[in-house]
Parts: structure tokens; C-alpha cells; sequence
């Protein structure tokens, strides 16, 4: 990025904040903070009203809007693919939501740059299986949801924990949303359980947002309970053998912590990772076949190969009764 493009951003970013450090622009651009107190000196000589509160932060001053800013190529382009894949992982609220901005958005370009758009939708397609929800009707909750974050608003939950329909009504602060696992969650404080919890959305069979505002949580970090959420749980080392042909796939689905990828001379190549479900991780693997050998641990070996004498066993049958048939 040049430096005309990069004043302008800043004066967009400050812009977009009430108030912002030095730090934390010199980390969105990725430049040292020397050179943001440069660059800021510049803004003010030419004009742009920039408020410093010492120890504090920036801001523009009250008032002070930047004219709007045409979009290029590149950053329309980049709306309509972040477009597409909210298409898929979001419920109907977020989708709506984003369809409406991305159409205020089109409506600003130029006709050529709409044409750009255009062309560009028809010639690209973000394929992600998106999570299904019980009953998309009853589950439009991700925005609301949301707002309750930011709000700070008690919110109500019916919940289905571990989807074996034993339903709960928990009264929960909540604190953050997060996607991961294919799945969106609800991150917050139970009153029941007087604990932090992870709520899958796709297991909420009702819920409601009351007027009602909780208080404390507020040195809550929602990277920091996801990372302990991690260390927390009992780990299990697992290496896995796989061939290079289905290494794009493995990379798409694992829901494992890489640890660590070796290419071992044979051409395969081997992934130390962590897991807390062999279950899970039993069914995945032998969705590979014979792609893939587990080097450990044994308790993982032993469970594929169970698992493939129980499926030989179950086909064994039908294909005995067949074989001279099709063998004739």
C-alpha cells in the first residue's frame, strides 16, 4: 500500500472509531508507530481535524466526515466474496442483514464497476456445507443475539445440551459469538450452572432477549476463554499417514489443532495433531480409506480396524448371495 492510500484509510479508520491508539493503527497497517506519528503529523498539516488525548488515543473531531469514498475493483470484489460465504455459514437474519448493505453498496458504483459485479457473480460460487438448522423458522438468531452481546442484555434459552432432547431453560449473560466447528456459538455466563458456557445455536429450540441489562464481566476475553476451553480439555497426540492426492480435503475438514505436517520420503505425508474425540476422529479417517494409516495411538488403530471388519461383516452377506452372479 502506498502512502496516499494508506492516509486515506487512516482517516477512515479513525473515522470508524470514537477513539483508537497509535498502537492499534500501527497494527492494522502493519507499520511501527514511528511511522504512524509521521503519518498523523501529515493529516494534520493538510487539515483533517485529529484530536490526541495524551495517554488515551485519536480521534477526529465531532462533526468532521470524510466525502464518500468510491470502492475499486478489488475491494467491491472483495464485499461480494465475503457476500457469498456469509451466504453460507449465517442464518437468515445475518444473510438479510448483508444482502441489504451489499445492495447499498452496488447501488454507489459506477456502471462499470457494477458490470465488474455482475460478471464476477456469475463466474464465482463459495460452496460450503452450511450448517442445517431443526427449523430455520425458529432459528433466525445470530443478529438478535448479537445485539445482546453488545447490549449487554439478559437473554433466555431453551436448549437442547448434547441434542439428546432433554430440553433446559438457562438465563444467560451473554458475552460473545464465535464460528467454529462449522457451527456458530453463544458464548456466555449461566445463571444455572453459575458458569461460563459454550451454547451451539443449532441446538437452541427457543429463545428471547429481555429488556433487562446485566453488569460485571467486564474483563471477560473471549480469545482467552476459547484458548483455556482448549487447554482445558483432555488432548489426545494422534499421527495420521495420509496421501498427498487427499491432502486439500484434510486441510478443509479437520477440526483438530495442527501441531505439525512432515512430508516423509515415500511422498505421504504425515500430520501430528491433538483431538479430543476418537470417536469423531474414527469415523473421519475412514471416510479416507485406504488414503490413510493411523501410526498412532493404537487405541485409534485398533478402533479403525473394528470399524472396517464390523462394515465387511454387515456387506458380507448380500455380496456372498451375489458373487457367483457377478462373477458369471
Amino acid at each position: 500500500m502506498n502512502r496516499i492510500d494508506r492516509l486515506t484509510g487512516m482517516i477512515l479508520l479513525l473515522q470508524s472509531h470514537r477513539l483508537i491508539t497509535a498502537e492499534q493503527i500501527a497494527a492494522h497497517y502493519e507499520i511501527s508507530v514511528r511511522t504512524v506519528y509521521r503519518d498523523l503529523a501529515a493529516l494534520g498539516e493538510a487539515g483533517v481535524p485529529i484530536i490526541a488525548e495524551a495517554g488515551v488515543g485519536y480521534s477526529l473531531m465531532r462533526g468532521y466526515h470524510m466525502p464518500p469514498v468510491m470502492f475499486t475493483e478489488d475491494e467491491a470484489a472483495a464485499l461480494f466474496l465475503s457476500g457469498e460465504v456469509t451466504e453460507q455459514i449465517a442464518d437468515e437474519s445475518l444473510r438479510e442483514a448483508l444482502r441489504g448493505a451489499l445492495l447499498k453498496v452496488r447501488s454507489v458504483l459506477p456502471s462499470e464497476r457494477r458490470d465488474y459485479l455482475d460478471k464476477l457473480s456469475k463466474s464465482t460460487r463459495v460452496w460450503l456445507k452450511r450448517p442445517a438448522s431443526q427449523d430455520d423458522d425458529c432459528h433466525q438468531a445470530l443478529m438478535r443475539l448479537q445485539e445482546a452481546v453488545v447490549r449487554r442484555r439478559c437473554t433466555t434459552l431453551r436448549y437442547d445440551a448434547g441434542n439428546r432432547g432433554e430440553i433446559t431453560t438457562r438465563q444467560v449473560d451473554p458475552l460473545g459469538v464465535v464460528f467454529y466447528g462449522r457451527q456458530w456459538h453463544l458464548i456466555a455466563y449461566c445463571r444455572m450452572r453459575r458458569a461460563m458456557r459454550d451454547f451451539r445455536l443449532d441446538r437452541l429450540v427457543d429463545w428471547e432477549v429481555l429488556e433487562t441489562t446485566f453488569t460485571g464481566h467486564e474483563h471477560f476475553s473471549l480469545s482467552e476463554f476459547l484458548d483455556e476451553a482448549i487447554r482445558g480439555k483432555q488432548l489426545i497426540p494422534v499421527s495420521l499417514i495420509f496421501q498427498p492426492q487427499v491432502m486439500e480435503r484434510v486441510h478443509n475438514e479437520i477440526r483438530c489443532p495442527t501441531v505439525e505436517e512432515e512430508c516423509l520420503p515415500d511422498g505421504r505425508i504425515r500430520l501430528d495433531t491433538l483431538t479430543g474425540c476418537l470417536d469423531w476422529l474414527a469415523g473421519w479417517v475412514l471416510s479416507f480409506g485406504t488414503s490413510v494409516e493411523v501410526a498412532e495411538p493404537l487405541e485409534l488403530r485398533a478402533m479403525i480396524r473394528n470399524a472396517a471388519f464390523a462394515i465387511a461383516e454387515a456387506h458380507g452377506g448380500a455380496f456372498e448371495r451375489n458373487s457367483s452372479a457377478l462373477l458369471t
